[in-house]
């Protein structure tokens, strides 16, 4: 049967697709990072798992030193063409829990969509030695909510989830839920088991229309999908396209953005 585990491998393989569909935080979110730390060209900042970069270009506008560490080659090299003009980027590839860092040496850490690839207990405890005293962890995350608004075309999607990739993995039927407030709260709370303090969280929301070939190459983005045999993929993703357009042509996503910060 296989496994979500080692799954992070499969990002690099859609790395410009990935940039194109997977559209980075509301403005807000990093609003309230830099009130919780303010970060200007005096901060030196690393990112964990920078993907294309949508996360890494907000921060970069504050004038830091960042340091990016991604683990996907292809990602890695868009990342050095997107910022080559910004002398004060770089670019790590590797994994996050077999690069060497310096203790006590930077004012922000933080990790988009990312962080949950890393063992807790070796991620926060690496994080938390890195950070200068009073520096900060930001921890963020976009969790997608398929078209609550449509309620037929949800139940139809449901049933090809059945045929295709719950059968692929051998699963069953999940009912899914929008991110709630107390699951933000609850990884908030993590940071507290490893010695940090000032802990603190938000939520925010946004919506996005796509037609059903943008949805279907959004899909084409997420882990547990591209690792779907391509036969089997290929099949799944038109009767997904075959069913938005049956309906209306194009499907709303709501998304829940969380946001967890803690400090040194």
């Amino acid at each position: 049967m296989p496994a979500f585990e080692g799954l992070s491998w499969t990002f690099d393989t859609v790395a410009s697709t990935y940039e194109k569909l997977r559209p980075g935080y509301v403005e807000e979110l990093y609003q309230k990072i830099f009130e919780y730390i303010p970060i200007d060209e005096n901060s030196n900042v690393v990112e964990i798992g920078s993907g294309g970069g949508q996360a890494t270009a907000p921060m970069l506008k504050t004038g830091c030193k960042l340091t990016a560490v991604e683990y996907g080659e292809q990602f890695s090299a868009l990342l050095k063409e997107k910022f080559k003009e910004n002398p004060k980027f770089s670019v790590i590839t590797g994994k996050f829990e077999d690069v060497e860092f310096a203790e006590n040496s930077f004012d922000l850490v933080f990790s988009a969509s990312a962080f949950h690839w890393i063992p807790e207990k070796i991620g926060y405890e690496k994080v938390y030695a890195m950070l200068k005293n009073g520096g900060v962890f930001a921890r963020f995350a976009n969790h997608p909510y398929r078209d609550k608004g449509n309620t037929a075309l949800s139940m139809e999607i449901d049933d090809i989830y059945d045929e295709y990739y719950n059968k692929f993995y051998n699963k069953k039927r999940e009912t899914i839920c929008e991110y709630t407030e107390k699951q933000a709260k609850d990884r908030a709370m993590i940071a507290n088991k490893y010695g940090f303090t000032d802990i603190d969280y938000e939520l925010f929301h946004r919506e996005r229309v796509f037609t059903a070939k943008e949805y279907i190459e959004l899909l084409g983005t997420y882990s547990d999908h591209i690792a779907i045999e391509e036969t089997i993929r290929t099949k799944f993703f038109g009767a997904i396209e075959k069913a938005i357009n049956h309906h209306s042509g194009t499907i709303t996503v709501y998304d829940t953005m969380d946001l967890q910060l803690a400090r040194k």
